[in-house]
């Protein structure tokens, strides 16, 4: 397998916090999961106007995230309507796309460990004038433990968001402050202190960089970095991405999707085409693994019947 990362890159991902790779994916890939988006997002349209809800001064909605105790607001839930979690009910390029080999390579590399768990992935599209999709700077750390950020990455967490369409300043692209950026002012301290701090979010915005980049771009970021949402002002425009987050195998601290609650969803979409390396991110022990008996086999096979579980068996008997 080519590697779609750099040295390079994991160094700047552990010292910054947060590094964007162009081109992470083919045309092909892009092709297929774009064709997903639209059966799974059917019939949404975009505006010739973008919606513009904030008032005057501020930088964009305040989030939950921002451990304020507040409530969602109706103009922040207008911006997760088309935000969906896995699996879904579409082909396997949509459904195996966040757990690509090359993306779980890349989340070994950066958290120092070769045992990874996905624990957050969803599809997100934004149209147009459909939300106003400003949001103020904050950390996902809020909603992702319930103490703080380590400062070793393999207790941290890696995000990556991933465009799967072109996306200028204009499409609503992901704004975020370096780490050493956010020191200069104490960010994480006075955040926590003061988390209505408007003159906190204008010291932010100078430092801001953009992840923007054509169809393929991969930006990674980890749970202490501060980024915000940009509203799409294209007429007409429309952002697909997918987020995809991981962590090192048995670390508590860090959650979010607790994947068997969602076992309504269409899973045999993943098990019937997932490498047992893709599967082992979700939880699901790997061939060899003393889970596996002649019981539990034939259990699972009943489960999902398509799938091939021919390694899981030349490792057991």
């Amino acid at each position: 397998m080519t590697s779609r990362f750099t040295n390079e890159h994991i160094e700047a991902w552990r010292e910054e916090g947060a590094v964007v790779v162009p081109e992470f994916f083919s045309g092909k890939e892009i092709k297929e999961v774009a064709k997903d988006f639209e059966v799974i997002f059917p019939g949404r349209k975009a505006a010739a106007k973008a919606l513009n809800k904030k008032q005057k001064g501020e930088i964009g909605n305040k989030l939950p995230l921002q451990l304020s105790g507040r409530q969602m607001g109706k103009t922040t839930m207008e911006q997760f309507q088309n935000f969906e979690n896995i699996p879904f009910d579409c082909s396997s390029s949509l459904n195996l796309i966040s757990v690509h080999p090359n993306l779980i390579e890349f989340a070994r590399a950066a958290l120092g460990t070769s045992d990874v768990r996905l624990y957050q992935a969803q599809a997100w599209a934004k149209f147009t004038g459909e939300a106003d999709f400003d949001q103020a700077f904050h950390c996902d750390f809020g909603n992702h433990t319930l103490t703080v950020p380590s400062a070793d990455e393999c207790l941290n967490s890696i995000t990556f968001i991933i465009y799967f369409t072109d996306v200028t300043e204009a499409h609503g692209p992901t704004h975020y402050v370096n780490r050493s950026d956010s020191k200069h002012f104490d960010g994480m301290k006075r955040f926590l202190e003061k988390r209505e701090d408007l003159e906190h979010q204008k010291d932010l915005r100078k430092f801001e960089r953009s992840a923007a980049g054509p169809a393929g771009t991969l930006l990674a970021y980890g749970i202490d970095v501060f980024h915000r949402g940009t509203n799409l002002t294209e007429p007409g425009g429309y952002r697909y991405a997918m987020t995809s987050c991981f962590k090192k195998a048995g670390n508590d601290a860090i959650g979010y999707t607790a994947w068997p609650w969602h076992f309504a969803k269409p899973w045999h979409k993943i098990f019937e085409h997932a490498t047992p390396d893709q599967l082992n991110c979700f939880g699901v022990p790997l061939p060899g693994d003393p889970f596996w008996t002649e019981d539990t086999l034939s259990l699972a096979q009943l489960r999902y019947p398509k799938w091939d579980m021919s390694e899981y068996q030349l490792n057991t008997y």
